[in-house]
């Protein structure tokens, strides 16, 4: 060959990489990782340092001996796979399979390249400062993935024996669902409580046509005002409806406010941001982010981090002034700070490479020009000025009672300029338009609005408000997020209705074993602490054997004693009102696609049945209530619950619906 080999993990990276490297460089793909712990065994030797057994799963085979061959004939290896802990992770992994073939006296010719966006600057420069794997951040990977093997190969016989036969939990992921579990029992033991707001619809008092707008009861005599029942608002509104009380601007506040824009996206924001703006899921966000990532049009996408190279702030600086004009423009760019204490292994924000790529000239799919757009705008509006609006605040007195009115307009639109915002519109947050009065103005009082509200119980965790939990008390990194939530939803721990998680009644049962038993593993706060010491590993403060020995001395003590004491756990079924056609009850289980009912008696009695759950909402074409089915795949869609009869059916509620095939 005499060429030099360039090894990364997929073709598309491959291809992507060969349109700008000379025809000095073949490229091959690993296919992800070469090596793996065993499936059949728990591949950890807890004996001898936890020392890993790794093996060539066997659909990896071919690509390995196929690797091997073309080592032999090449001329030097770079390793460029991923810039993070799983991307070293395979490298080293190669390093281990090249090692085999390659002469010791050949080893300098080994090489391990990183880059954060896959273009020709970026490659070309990480070409010119190769280093060797660094070690610290594979001992990080080698850390997680056995403690994940400790906790979920030696945890399913305990499930299998107290709970279910099939079950698996894990180190990470029971701690998810955990949270889930808590915020349904918090909702489930939630009471409402009543209360009241009164709005009042005001305008000039001298002037008949003049605009109508609202204020808010906020004080009675100077503190501020409770009404808990339909009795006392009626009082407070006969009160404000005699012909004597006089309703008049006591004070006038305006003012500028400021607002900044967001920081560039990390992994965490940007799926919580497409998910609240499309319904994308987090598993689906990360493989478009994956596909935008490896045609060289994002900087990668497994990161925590806001910095931004100065190369890419002033590309966008350029970008803003020629678009947008200097007003637009900061004197300083904004810089952002990181949070992450993983300072050494901070990546760049996730950003476009090339702002003269819009999502008009992106050659992809609908749903990929949506997430690019998404990013693109995000990374430019954050080198904007601060958009600045007007906003008008009064204080009215009616006798004893204190109205508010705020309201505001944008003056300079600065950074929403991108998202299509001029000025003059209102607030996103305040869509009340106030006029500017000054005091002593006396108003004239149009109508007054009572309204009855109840305190709700705290929400049901959606998938990007789990990522924010997640996130915020430190439980998983930017890699980890999207395959947390797949899995408890693959395991039937938890599902989702409405795009809200509740937990099933498996994966409450599991859930309060282990926490019952393991109280201090499956604690948010430990899980948090373990994912510092990983950090400290990646970092070198830390050696990962014993950590991970600190972590399984007295875990294997409780597991054993927890296997001969703990008690069989019983799973709640929960009852419907059908019966099996030999008359006995139906209950709903889970299975690999979801819900389905089955006899009480199952597995003894067979009979089972598709589960359809009835919503609140009526089909658009019969008025009948929509159901939730599922395809033969398993994916949830809507239908009528009339069918045959209606055949309405559709991906999303009928709100925005959009045909189906089954």
């Amino acid at each position: 060959m005499s060429k030099s080999l360039v090894i990364v993990e997929s073709p598309t990276k491959a291809r992507t990489l060969s349109r700008f490297l000379g025809s000095d460089y073949e490229l091959e793909a690993s296919m992800g990782h070469v090596r793996d712990l065993p499936k059949a065994k728990l591949g950890v030797d807890v004996e001898r340092d936890f020392e890993p057994q790794y093996v060539i799963p066997r659909d990896k085979r071919k690509v390995v001996e196929h690797l091997r061959s073309v080592v032999s004939k090449a001329k030097s290896i770079i390793l460029a796979t991923d810039p993070d802990r799983e991307g070293e992770a395979i490298a080293w992994h190669i390093a281990n399979i090249v090692g085999e073939v390659k002469n010791k006296k050949e080893e300098s010719n080994l090489k391990r390249i990183v880059f954060h966006e896959i273009t020709k600057e970026a490659v070309e420069k990480a070409l010119k400062s190769p280093r060797s794997i660094d070690l610290k951040l594979v001992d990080a990977q080698v850390a997680r993935r056995v403690l994940d093997r400790l906790v979920g190969y030696k945890l399913s016989p305990l499930l299998w024996k107290k709970v279910r036969s099939g079950l698996s939990a894990g180190r990470v992921q029971s701690v998810a669902v955990r949270l889930i579990v808590e915020r349904e029992r918090e909702i489930e033991q939630f009471k409402p409580l009543e209360y009241w707001s009164i709005e009042a619809l005001l305008r000039k008092q001298q002037a008949e046509s003049s605009e109508e707008f609202e204020a808010s009861l906020i004080q009675k005599d100077g503190k501020r005002i409770e009404i808990k029942n339909d009795k006392e608002a009626k009082e407070i509104t006969k009160e404000l409806e005699e012909k004597n009380t006089t309703w008049q601007v006591a004070k006038a506040e305006q003012k500028e406010v400021k607002r900044h824009p967001y920081p560039p996206f990390t992994t965490s924001t940007m799926t919580q941001t497409s998910a609240n703006a499309f319904g994308f899921t987090a598993k689906k966000t990360m493989k478009l982010a994956q596909d935008l990532y490896e045609q060289g049009l994002i900087t990668y996408h497994r990161t925590d981090s806001v910095n931004l190279s100065q190369i890419s702030i002033s590309s966008a600086r350029a970008f803003i002034k020629k678009t947008f004009g200097q007003e637009f423009l900061p004197s300083l760019a904004r810089l952002y700070k990181t949070k992450s204490k993983l300072a050494q292994e901070a990546h760049e924000a996730i950003r476009p490479t090339r702002l003269a790529v819009t999502k008009d000239t992106l050659q992809m799919s609908s749903d990929h020009q949506k997430l690019y757009s998404l990013i693109w705008n995000r990374f430019l509006a954050c080198q904007m000025k601060e958009a600045i609006y007007d906003q008008i605040i009064l204080d009215i007195k009616a006798g004893k009672y204190l109205f508010r009115a705020t309201g505001s307009t944008i003056k300079f639109s600065g950074w929403m300029k991108v998202y299509g915002r001029s000025e003059g519109d209102v607030s996103d947050n305040e869509e009340k338009n106030v006029p500017a009065l000054s005091v002593g103005t006396v108003l004239a009082l149009v109508k007054l609005l009572p309204t009855q509200h109840f305190t709700e119980p705290p929400p049901r965790y959606t998938e990007a408000t789990l990522i924010k939990t997640l996130e915020e008390k430190g439980i998983g990194r930017p890699s980890t997020y999207a395959p947390i939530i797949s899995t408890i939803q693959e395991r039937n721990y938890v599902e989702l209705e409405q795009r809200k998680f509740r937990p099933t009644p498996l994966g409450a049962a599991v859930s309060d074993f282990l926490v019952k038993n393991f109280p201090e593993i499956f604690d948010p706060s430990f899980t948090a602490k373990m994912e510092d010491q990983l950090d400290d590993i990646a970092k070198g403060e830390k050696k990962w054997i014993p950590v991970v020995a600190e972590f399984y001395k007295p875990f294997s003590q409780v597991l054993a004693k927890v296997f001969d004491q703990s008690e069989k756990v019983k799973v709640f079924l929960e009852l419907t009102n059908e019966q099996c056609p030999e008359g006995h009850p139906l209950v709903i289980r889970y299975g690999r696609f979801g819900k389905f009912l089955a006899c009480e008696k199952f597995p003894e009695h067979k009979y089972t049945k598709g589960f359809e759950e009835k919503l609140d909402t009526k089909c658009p074409d019969s008025g009948d209530a929509v159901v939730i089915k599922r395809t033969r795949r398993g994916r949830p869609f809507y239908g009528c619950s009339a069918y045959p009869k209606c055949k309405w059916m559709s991906w999303k509620l009928p709100k925005e619906t959009s045909a189906v095939q089954v």
